[in-house]
């Protein structure tokens, strides 16, 4: 029976591989063998989730061939992967990539460590911060309060709350834009909110244009939906989009939707402008191209004394045929709150809410009640302001921490937002993010942003942790950076850290 689930071509995997940057050897150092450097590059693809487990890997003279080495190469590669127990072969079935017994599978998106994982591994994988305490509590008590009423129905709501709908909608109001209750679906989340979005617009084989670099767990969304992606490389720093770029994808590429994240983009952390966005608007409109804008982080503006905020993109378009916004509770309050929203024109959100029967049915009623009770009391800006104190405070500790652990390392400090985007100083972040889960400190590399293996150069840290915390990160990040440099298998245990 054949044990591969999917299989990676010879040119793709050939593009992956020289995705994979190698810092120039040094006086003294020495070039591991060409096979065992093809070797380490495929194990590297698999651990890091962008070769999948049970991925059938091209016959040895098909990938000598698209690598250009002999095929004698290939094959020894292909032992050391096999003797390491990343592959497994059978006479008339290929060869497989595979996992050795009792390491964990690699995730394809980013996720939180469990908890009890905390003790001995500084977590930067996940942009995502503690409760603001004490709102939380108070959030749920009220919405406590609020639900023997809603007890006596059946609970299912696929387009929300009508009270929670209508706040959201006098919000949008408030910022300028007249809107709705009709135009709010309230969604679980807004991976849950774009998951819907694709499915009703983007069918398998559609394509998607994504801003590059763009959030990892969207981009793993759309692939998983069969969506074929067309990145848009942003611009230089934190000057947010290159609208020349994103003329030309929508003029030749014409995709079925686009994904953007305006405010405080992840990762890279910029901040769209307001000519910008009214020509994305424009062209995305002239293209028949459907924008969905990612707002989750455009109430985490850390610096008061800069310059005011843009206006939303969806002020561009009030009436919504162009531009889909969704929004979210996890990252302005708390990742634990799993509500969403989408704001779009009436009859879009009736497909969405039809389509919603085949999904999830809605989204749980206890904590529909809490965020309303938030945004009704006035608890949600003060929640907002704690989240504003906590991210600013981090940050500020973080790029010290950095700057003076790693000082060729290079970014540029956003205004807002939960993470910086880091040049590595020419160190693969695919080796970076392997060797620093081996010395006690969990961070993703820049691949995991890109589409087909870009963007090796880089790792994303969150503004997660501070203090002692951020100090002893970038210790971490510095112990990992000198094993990349040197060869070194970093396989010393992670020392426990005590704040």
């Amino acid at each position: 029976m054949t044990q591969w689930t999917s299989a990676v071509g010879a040119a793709q995997l050939a593009r992956l591989l020289s995705s994979q940057q190698e810092r120039p050897a040094g006086p003294g150092s020495r070039r591991p063998p060409a096979y065992r450097a093809l070797a380490d590059g495929i194990r590297l693809l698999v651990l890091e989730g962008r070769v999948p487990v049970a991925a059938r890997l091209p016959a040895e003279r098909e990938l000598a061939v698209s690598l250009s080495v002999s095929r004698t190469t290939v094959a020894a590669a292909y032992e050391a992967l096999r003797s390491e127990g990343f592959l497994e072969s059978r006479r008339g079935a290929g060869s497989w990539t595979a996992v050795p017994a009792g390491n964990p599978l690699p995730a394809r998106g980013l996720e939180p460590l469990p908890p009890e994982a905390l003790g001995s591994m500084i977590d930067l994988g996940c942009a995502a911060l503690p409760a603001p305490e004490p709102w939380l509590t108070r959030a749920v008590q009220g919405a406590l309060e609020e639900l023997p009423p809603y007890a006596h129905t059946h609970g299912d709501y696929p387009a929300g709350l009508p009270a929670l709908r209508s706040m959201l909608a006098e919000r949008y109001t408030a910022r300028g834009i007249p809107t709705m209750p009709e135009q709010i679906m309230v969604t679980t989340g807004a991976m849950g909110a774009i998951d819907a979005i694709c499915h009703l617009f983007a069918g398998r084989g559609e394509r998607i244009a994504v801003e590059s670099p763009s959030y990892a767990n969207i981009l793993q969304l759309m692939r998983e939906a069969g969506a074929r992606l067309v990145p848009v490389a942003m611009a230089e720093g934190l000057a947010g989009w290159d609208m020349d770029r994103w003329r030309q994808v929508l003029r030749d590429s014409a995709p079925r939707l686009a994904y953007v994240v305006a405010d405080f983009h992840n990762p890279t952390g910029a901040l769209a402008d307001e000519d910008r966005r009214r020509v994305l608007v424009d062209a995305a409109r002239s293209a028949g191209t459907v924008l969905v804008v990612d707002e989750t982080m455009s109430e985490l503006n850390l610096d008061d004394d800069g310059p005011a905020m843009p206006r939303p993109v969806c002020s561009f378009d009030p009436a919504g045929s162009t531009v889909i916004t969704v929004g979210s509770a996890s990252k302005a309050f708390w990742a634990g709150m799993r509500i969403g929203w989408v704001r779009a024109a009436p009859d879009v959100i009736r497909s969405l809410v039809a389509a919603r029967a085949y999904a999830d049915l809605g989204t749980p009623v206890l904590e529909q009640l809490a965020v309303n009770w938030l945004l009704s009391t006035g608890g949600w800006e003060q929640a907002v302001e704690i989240r504003r104190t906590q991210a600013r405070e981090n940050r500020d500790a973080l790029v010290a921490a950095v700057r003076r652990e790693l000082p060729e390392w290079e970014f540029s400090v956003p205004r807002g937002g939960l993470t910086l985007w880091v040049r590595t100083g020419g160190l693969s972040g695919s080796r970076l993010a392997e060797v620093g889960e081996r010395v006690g400190v969990r961070v993703p590399s820049g691949p995991r942003f890109g589409v087909d293996g870009a963007f090796e150069g880089y790792v994303r840290l969150p503004f997660t942790v501070g203090g002692a915390v951020a100090e002893e990160a970038a210790v971490r990040l510095a112990a990992a950076a000198r094993l990349v440099e040197t060869g070194a298998s970093g396989s010393e245990a992670p020392r426990t850290f005590v704040a």
